[in-house]
């Protein structure tokens, strides 16, 4: 039986988290932007929260470390950038 890596653990609760509070901001400031505030508004909220959540999810899952590896590669050339050239 192999064990669960924390890192994996991590990237997973990680992705919990980041699309449930991303997905409850957009889908909040999407449905009062194109319908309103009414007395409806709540319950169209939490509709399309629950969408946008469900497809967040999985995606930020396998985009995260897509995103992670593109970070790494921008933040190398910055690095890259600063260090002085050495000089004899």
């Amino acid at each position: 039986m192999s064990r669960i890596k924390p890192a994996r653990v991590r990237q997973f609760v990680f992705g919990f988290y980041m699309s449930g509070m991303m997905s409850l901001l957009m889908s909040g400031v999407i449905t009062l932007v194109s319908t309103g505030f009414d007395s409806e508004f709540f319950s169209r909220w939490m509709a399309a929260f629950l969408v946008a959540w469900a497809v967040a999810f999985p995606l930020i899952t396998f985009i995260a470390p897509i995103a992670v590896k593109l970070t790494e590669m921008t933040v190398g050339r910055l690095d890259k950038e600063d260090k002085p050239t050495p000089t004899n």
